[in-house]
């Protein structure tokens, strides 16, 4: 029975030594793998880049025609002649449509027939009154059969005048039966076509003639840019560049013509306008298009990517990669972003070393593995995705 129990004594002095044993390998292999420094996160790095940034104010604009002009008739008639074809460009002057000019050729040739006829009397008046007057010098003429000459070589005057002045009309008229292009420009729509009987009081006239070159932008901005805007035009004419609605065309580049000459108080905006000369016709009346006023630009300027920028409850910031290859976190302000780039306002120093892509998987001192070429484009990507899924 002794040594029974001594045997059973035994066994357990040995499961504890076993189990003592166990616990000192486990500890053992943990603190050996708390001694292995975690793997680098990859991550896409840009620089601190200086140099001159032009700082933009951008507005949604609608492209108005520099000139546009309705051709009516001035006259009622039948139109026997179309000059043109729709859309094409026209150039002042040119004939557009001809009015059928035998009513009005007519009237100038009735005109001219009353002209002459009184001139014929008043040539004969004027006659009378000279012998009138040299037989009244002789005695052998009265005075009132003079002066009744007289008055009859006056009205007879009058009335060659009045002649030439409807002679004048139906000239004029007869000038309105040809209709010409009032300006240089793109022709729209005809509304009237041969044949048809065109009026003045016709609303939509013969057809619609835009200026297109140069043309026109009207775009808002917020009134808290107007004194900035003010005080720049003062130093010289501002660019506005005209871009297409997804902001990735540019479509021509011109001149801010005014501000408009009130705030619009609804919307706490400013109108303004801008000149083009649209030499290859990317601009079309009634086009919504994004416009960037070019309010100056800034010498020595900091820029990084616009992916750098995170944001979290205090405002902006940029994970800043340090000579050892671990990051920290850097408040920063940005004052615009533009085609990808965000203009640093303070925060960072030129040549410093950011995250562009990847800043996901990152916390303070997180040790970071910079990617390049394609690694750096699937990593781009890879970013990109994932920042999209909510």
């Amino acid at each position: 029975m002794r040594t029974k129990l001594v045997l059973i004594v035994a066994a357990l002095i040995a499961a504890g030594a076993a189990a003592l044993s166990a616990q000192h390998l486990h500890a053992t292999t943990e603190a050996g793998q708390a001694a292995v420094p975690p793997p680098a996160v990859p991550v896409v790095a840009g620089i601190v880049h200086q140099g001159d940034v032009p700082i933009y104010l951008r507005g949604v604009g609608t492209v108005i025609a520099y000139n546009n002009v309705i051709v009516r008739s001035q006259i009622t008639g039948q139109i026997v002649k179309i000059a043109f074809n729709q859309g094409q460009a026209v150039h002042q002057g040119d004939l557009l449509a001809e009015i059928d000019p035998r009513p009005y050729q007519a009237q100038l040739d009735q005109a001219i027939a009353n002209r002459d006829r009184d001139q014929a009397q008043l040539v004969n008046a004027q006659a009378n009154l000279d012998r009138y007057t040299s037989l009244q010098q002789k005695g052998y003429a009265s005075t009132q059969l003079v002066e009744t000459q007289n008055a009859q070589s006056a009205q007879l005057q009058a009335m060659v005048k009045s002649d030439e002045g409807v002679i004048e009309q139906a000239q004029t008229n007869l000038s309105y039966t040809k209709l010409t292009a009032p300006i240089d420009g793109v022709s729209g729509i005809r509304q009237v076509d041969i044949g048809n009987i065109i009026h003045p009081t016709d609303p939509n006239g013969l057809v619609d003639v835009t200026q297109i070159q140069p043309i026109s932008l009207i775009f808002s901005l917020p009134q808290t840019d107007f004194v900035e805007i003010q005080q720049q035009m003062a130093h010289g004419p501002l660019t506005v560049q005209a871009y297409s609605q997804d902001d990735k065309t540019k479509l021509d580049e011109g001149k801010l013509d005014l501000i408009d000459n009130q705030i619009v108080q609804t919307t706490g905006t400013i109108r303004l306008r801008a000149s083009f000369p649209n030499a290859k016709r990317l601009l079309w009346p009634g086009e919504l298009i994004d416009a960037r006023l070019l309010l100056e630009t800034r010498h020595d300027g900091l820029t990084i990517p616009a992916s750098a920028v995170q944001q979290d409850p205090n405002g902006s910031f940029v994970w800043v990669i340090g000579p050892d290859e671990t990051v920290q976190t850097r408040p920063v302000t940005i004052s615009q972003i533009s085609e990808g780039q965000a203009l640093v306002d303070s925060g960072l120093q030129a040549n410093e070393k950011i995250v562009a892509e990847g800043q996901y998987r990152l916390v303070a001192g997180t040790r970071v593995q910079e990617l390049q070429g394609q690694e750096a484009q699937q990593a781009d990507l890879q970013s990109s995705v994932e920042q999209e899924i909510p």
